[in-house]
């Protein structure tokens, strides 16, 4: 054999091994501890909602699977992450509305969520609240909206900050109910628990999990909560489109995401442990708790509720006339 086909036949060996032993690999998926990226501190809403998965991912799949909290700028830090690690499956990220929104909030990103990640499945979908202080005159969403269109611009809404979830909430609400209203962000939750308690804001567009104590001690109630349905934990509040408001639907949720390039087969097998652990009693119950609706979806849903929310917020954040950050 000559020098020439020794080295071509190396070569075909070589790559022929790379193959064979990237296909092993994908087939024992996982084979060690997966790391899951989440973008918030440590005992937050969203993070106990992917320790509660992560757990259950571990049991169904037999590897650890790590939660590594990255918190700060608006979920990029984390992303940025995500988008660098290799694109393998042992590296796993946490996105949702709050990536839609900052990919329409923000002129430039480092990164792009639809062609620098792909989606393996939604996990979590968080309805926001409309709450006021217990013995206000506002008795309804209907009295809101009354009260709002008797008195333009009177009325205040507390949410926290500008392009967080909650905050456009409030704006598409007064879009598409037809009110003028003052927007009224807080820096932190408490700061606005505080004032709707007051009564310095008349209602605040907040989620549960910020807001059970209160609405356990009766000192808040729900007017309407923001999703398609009713809640499983506030089974007794109407939502806003049963209130009238037509066409208004607003669930922040979150999911999990790997680098573009992941083997498919990869993603097969984490979407089908997420599809079987999901609707566990275990994860439905601590889930509940906390002010979440677990829910698994095919990768394709995913990818199209995150393009549909980019289009939603951006034309939200438009007419509010929030400027764009750099």
């Amino acid at each position: 054999m000559s020098t020439s086909s020794k080295i071509i036949a190396a070569t075909l060996c070589a790559a022929i091994a790379a193959v064979t032993s990237a296909a092993r690999a994908e087939t024992d998926y996982p084979n060690r501890p997966v790391t899951l990226i989440v973008p918030y501190g440590a005992g937050g809403v969203a993070d106990v909602g992917m320790r509660i998965l992560g757990e259950q991912l571990s049991n169904r799949l037999k590897q650890q699977f790590v939660i590594e909290n990255r918190p700060g700028a608006a979920g990029i830090v984390a992303a940025q992450t995500g988008a660098a690690a290799a694109p393998d499956g042992y590296t796993l990220l946490m996105t949702g509305n709050n990536t839609a929104i900052a990919a329409a909030l923000f002129k430039s990103l480092p990164y792009n969520i639809l062609t620098d990640f792909d989606s393996v499945s939604t996990a979590a979908f968080f309805d926001v609240l409309i709450v006021t202080r217990a013995g206000s005159p506002l008795k309804s969403l209907a009295d809101l909206i009354a009260a709002a269109k008797a008195n333009p611009g009177k009325l205040n809404i507390g949410t926290i900050n500008p392009g967080s979830t909650q905050n456009l909430a409030a704006e598409l609400f007064t879009s598409t109910a037809g009110i003028k209203a003052a927007i009224v962000p807080f820096r932190t939750s408490p700061d606005m628990d505080g004032a709707v308690m007051r009564g310095d804001v008349d209602v605040a567009f907040e989620f549960y999990a910020a807001l059970s104590g209160l609405l356990a001690d009766n000192k808040i109630v729900a007017l309407a909560s923001t999703g398609a349905k009713r809640t499983a934990y506030l089974p007794d509040v109407p939502t806003v489109m049963e209130s009238g408001i037509n066409d208004y639907d607003v669930a922040s949720w979150n999911g999990l995401s790997v680098p573009a390039g992941t083997p498919k087969p990869v993603i097969a097998t984490l979407n089908a442990a997420m599809k079987e652990v999901i609707p566990g009693p275990d994860v439905q119950s601590k889930s509940s708790q906390m002010g979440m609706a677990m829910r698994w979806s095919t990768p394709e849903d995913m990818t199209a509720r995150m393009k549909a929310d980019i289009a939603k917020w951006g034309a939200v954040i438009e007419k509010a006339g929030i400027a764009k950050r750099e």
